[in-house]
């Protein structure tokens, strides 16, 4: 019987335990009522610092930092977000980026750009220096110099493009502020300076048809991991190989069965010699046109941007461009907001004519031209010029 009694005494400081707990657990359910309907009073912008002590004490726990930290990050990095090098989509950017990012193969098709030493450069020849597949190096030529000594050219790389933005301003003085706002990198000093691999630029072109820039790095980094790294001397596969690959090969990197066979095409015109650095190098803007819009996969705009920004050839001017067409359209007054709204088609900012008669007066530097034409509705053009309409658009 003592045994017993001792049992059930020992009991009861069990069940006295037990029933704080039953009564806890509710606090529990509570708080998280509470912090429910806490953060509903609490504005969507409001951070810990923003709220009162007697409002913090009222809580069970702070409310989560995180929001606020996320929502700070993507403000700074709103503000630092630097101007795109380039204002064309993903293709050009492909293209022609650069190689300052760290990854296992190359992403870009220019490396290792300094400063050219001084030379001529010429608005309708090919200002970079182009890699052969094997690695050697073509700098500009201009055998029209050479034959004539006595007539030494005034135009250096170091000059062509202030030459060419004074060009512009003097045929159009609305251009101004757009030129003073925004520098060319493109046709500086060091933009000349850049080494181009014509097959990797313009594979890369094909490589981000119709695809987003994310899509086109990963395909392009698993095309180059389909070769052996010692068989590419430049970081990218030369065309002798890419020919003989088999198109079901190609089409593991993420090609397309068309795209897999218009690489293969370009690279068998390579590695035949159809095509070559030495072609392009030399060739006149109507020459080197027609050679590569005769290639499957190459269409009239993405030859002429790598023209302009590839090869570096100052004369080229794109009528299929939509941002151009746009841009100009905005430089001469037109409201671009409503003619956006009003929908036309193709040509529903400015027909092909018009762009074609306003681009002739810019030669022979149409291509800078057209690259401020994608930056026109940035700046206020009626500056300098009152009777203009400011262009307008969402």
């Amino acid at each position: 019987m003592s045994l017993r009694r001792s049992t059930r005494l020992q009991a009861k400081p069990v069940v006295g335990h037990v029933v704080p707990d039953e009564v806890t657990a509710p606090k529990t359910v509570a708080n998280k009522r509470g912090r429910k309907s806490t953060g509903a009073a609490i504005k969507p912008d409001a951070t810990v610092g923003d709220l009162s002590q007697a409002e913090l004490d009222s809580q069970t726990m702070p409310p989560p930092s995180t929001p606020a930290n996320k929502r700070k990050k993507a403000a700074r990095s709103a503000v630092t977000k630097p101007v795109p090098f380039t204002p064309t989509p993903s293709v050009i950017g492909l293209m022609t980026s650069t190689s300052d990012r760290q990854q296992n193969y190359s992403t870009g098709d220019i490396d290792d750009a300094s400063p050219p030493p001084t030379r001529p450069a010429e608005p309708h020849r090919t200002n970079s220096t182009l890699v052969t597949p094997g690695g050697t190096q073509i700098p500009p030529s201009y055998s029209n110099f050479e034959d004539s000594p006595s007539k030494k050219p005034t135009t250096t790389a170091e000059t062509i493009l202030d030459e060419a933005c004074k060009h512009l301003i003097s045929v159009d003085e609305r251009l101004r502020p757009v030129i003073e706002k925004h520098y060319c990198r493109i046709f500086s000093p060091d933009g000349l300076a850049e080494q181009i691999d014509p097959f990797r630029s313009l594979t890369s072109g094909i490589m981000a048809q119709q695809v987003s820039g994310a899509a086109a790095k990963s395909i392009k980094n698993k095309f180059i991991g389909l070769f052996p790294p010692e068989a590419c001397p430049n970081g990218f596969p030369p065309p002798s190989i890419v020919a003989k690959t088999d198109i079901t090969t190609l089409r593991t990197a993420g090609l397309s069965q068309r795209k897999a066979e218009y690489i293969q095409g370009l690279a068998q015109r390579f590695d035949s010699g159809e095509l070559s650095a030495k072609m392009l190098m030399e060739g006149s803007d109507e020459e080197v046109l027609e050679k590569l819009v005769a290639v499957r996969g190459l269409g009239f705009w993405s030859v002429e941007m790598f023209m302009c920004f590839g090869l570096k050839r100052m004369d080229i001017f794109s009528t299929g461009d939509l941002g151009v067409q746009r841009g100009m359209a905005a430089l001469v007054g037109r409201d671009v907001a409503k003619l956006k709204a009003k929908g036309g088609g193709k040509w529903k900012y400015m027909s092909e004519k018009d762009m074609l008669e306003i681009s002739e007066k810019f030669r022979p530097y149409r291509s800078l031209f057209m690259w401020y034409m994608w930056r026109i509705e940035d700046v206020n053009v009626d500056a300098v010029q009152d009777n203009a309409e400011r262009p307008v658009d969402a």
